[in-house]
């Protein structure tokens, strides 16, 4: 029965004893708990768990050549996270990482979209912790803001799980079609958590304000399983195709004027993004191959540069441009780590980005999609701009800042070592790398004309941004808020229900006035009629003018419905 759990499962439980260790056996138990829940991926491709509840079968771990790719980066995520985040004693945010990453590594084995219900929420409600871990008042808004939103994914995943049940007899995951609601709804919730354009904001909002431990996880998984649910229910839906290009243009610009480089980061992020996206609309194995290798290298070179910014936030106390600068003699090792994850997010051949997003570029190729091919070959020289030259180059070198701070602590360092190793290794050795993923691969990356042309393209983008900051005319950094589609939820929403209270506000008072005003008539007219006029000729004390106004009252309401 234990064998049969699916991965991530024995995280996400073994997560509730983390309170009552100390802080050594702690991080001693989490790695056990990752090591534990990778010896679940031997049990083989197949269904290994499945329950029946009134009539229903739940597939609760399945496993095959698609999930097998991302279980295995997700483990390694989760484990770097840990190394990375051990030197603090918060075993709050120990909770929150590990049963994070066990959530999500369990909605990848999910055979039925209400499995995949039950872990997507869950990676919602476990990762808010991260950004709550924050500990600013900012941090605690942008928490909120996002687990509404995760929520609100949530409900169209169930809501799309209800009506496909009903609709065609089974929830079984699998491909679906966006031409009936059950698949436009789910197909929606999936995008809430891809970051597509107009329902991305949540990502730069929320990322940047949890702590440098939760930003490096949170970059690793949410989103991710997402491009995961995407590839297995809408491979070759085309309308993907246009979405992933949009994803991969607009957030260039957004980076280039932000001055919070973790920031700076996720809008980086949600370009990436935008890269697996085409490929998955794409829907060719040559294209589903490219999203996966893109998605597993990106967790790695991403969490690599957010590490490296957690650590000149650690020790600094700010991960703003205009602060920053001067860094590299004081912490050099985080510079270089920074540098290869900068590289390698910018696709040098011989890092991982290269091998990765080779095959997504070929699969453009391939189709004839030369206008969406140009566009992210434009978008790749973008990448260069805000990660590869912006992060490293704004954080450890520019002007001097006077920050004189110590090299990051062992911990970090040894975690950022192992991200910049694996991303050269995959660089250096794709042939290993593309056994992993869900098709055979017949694919050389390191042709002479593909390596001549990325780097034709990379000098030039390089000497580009040269000659924009030589000429003082690159873009400069705003220090402010830099709204992306967060400003409906941020802005316009709550001027708009500020008016609207208000309105109603004014109203009541003008109703009640009127009311008191009509009431104060009657009470008088009768008062007139009945004391007066002698209509009751005897002394009458205040309760019985009282009865008596309210009997009025009552007539004259009658009368005015009859009369109606």
């Amino acid at each position: 029965m234990i064998n049969s759990l699916p991965p991530g499962f024995i995280m996400f439980i073994g997560a509730f004893l983390i309170p009552f260790l100390p802080k050594i056996g702690r991080q001693v138990y989490m790695i056990f708990l990752v090591i534990l829940s990778a010896f679940s991926l031997f049990n083989g491709f197949g269904t290994h768990l499945t329950i029946n509840v009134l009539d229903y079968n739940f597939i609760i771990n399945h496993s095959d050549n698609l999930s097998l790719p991302f279980a295995i980066v997700f483990h390694i995520a989760a484990f770097i996270t840990i190394i990375y985040g051990s030197h603090k004693d918060d075993w709050k945010e120990n909770v929150a990482v590990i049963s994070y990453a066990g959530a999500a590594i369990a909605a990848l084995h999910a055979g039925d979209l209400f499995t995949l219900f039950f872990w997507w929420e869950a990676t919602a409600f476990t990762s808010v912790f991260l950004i709550l871990g924050g500990n600013t008042t900012r941090a605690y808004r942008a928490a909120f803001r996002y687990i509404v939103i995760q929520v609100g994914s949530g409900m169209f995943l169930l809501a799309g799980a209800v009506l496909f049940l009903y609709s065609n007899g089974n929830a079984l995951l699998g491909q679906m079609s966006i031409d009936d609601t059950s698949g436009l709804l789910i197909f929606l919730a999936f995008g809430i958590k891809a970051a597509f354009p107009f329902l991305n904001g949540w990502l730069q909002d929320t990322y940047p304000e949890a702590s440098e431990v939760g930003t490096v996880a949170l970059s690793s998984f949410t989103t991710k399983l997402a491009i995961y649910a995407l590839a297995r229910s809408f491979a070759g839906t085309d309308i993907l195709i246009y979405i992933g290009a949009l994803m991969t243009f607009f957030p260039i610009f957004f980076a280039v004027i932000e001055n919070d480089l973790r920031r700076v980061l996720a809008y980086s992020l949600n370009n990436q993004l935008g890269f697996m996206v085409v490929a998955v609309g794409i829907g060719t194995e040559l294209a589903i191959n490219g999203a996966v290798a893109h998605a597993f290298a990106h967790i790695i070179y991403k969490g690599l540069l957010f590490m490296s910014m957690g650590a000149v936030l650690y020790r600094v106390g700010t991960c703003k441009a205009s602060e920053l600068g001067g860094l590299f003699k004081y912490m050099p090792i985080t510079a270089v780590c920074s540098i290869i994850g900068a590289i390698s997010i910018s696709a040098f051949p011989l890092f991982s980005g290269f091998v990765a997003k080779s095959l997504i570029m070929s699969s453009l190729g391939y189709e004839g999609l030369s206008f969406i091919y140009f566009m992210l070959l434009f978008a790749s020289a973008g990448v260069l701009h805000h990660s590869g030259i912006k992060i490293p180059f704004f954080a450890f070198f520019a002007h001097e800042s006077g920050h004189k701070p110590k090299e990051a602590p062992l911990n970090m360092i040894v975690a950022m070592v192992i991200g910049s190793v694996l991303c050269i290794l995959i660089g250096v050795f794709p042939s290993i790398f593309y056994q992993i993923l869900p098709y055979s691969v017949d694919y050389q990356p390191y042709d002479f004309s593909h390596v001549l042309s990325q780097l034709q393209l990379l000098t030039f983008a390089a000497f580009a941004f040269i000659c924009l900051w030589h000429f003082k005319i690159y873009p400069p950094e705003l220090n402010s808020t830099v709204l992306n589609s967060d400003w409906f939820y941020r802005r316009m929403f709550p001027a708009v229900i500020s008016n609207v209270v208000n309105g109603l506000k004014i109203l009541n008072e003008k109703f009640s006035l009127n009311c008191f005003k009509s009431f104060n008539t009657i009470k008088n007219f009768f008062h007139d009629i009945m004391f007066e006029n002698k209509v009751i000729d005897r002394e009458a004390g205040f309760d019985t003018q009282i009865v008596l106004q309210i009997f009025g009252i009552i007539v004259f309401i009658l009368i005015f419905i009859h009369l109606k």
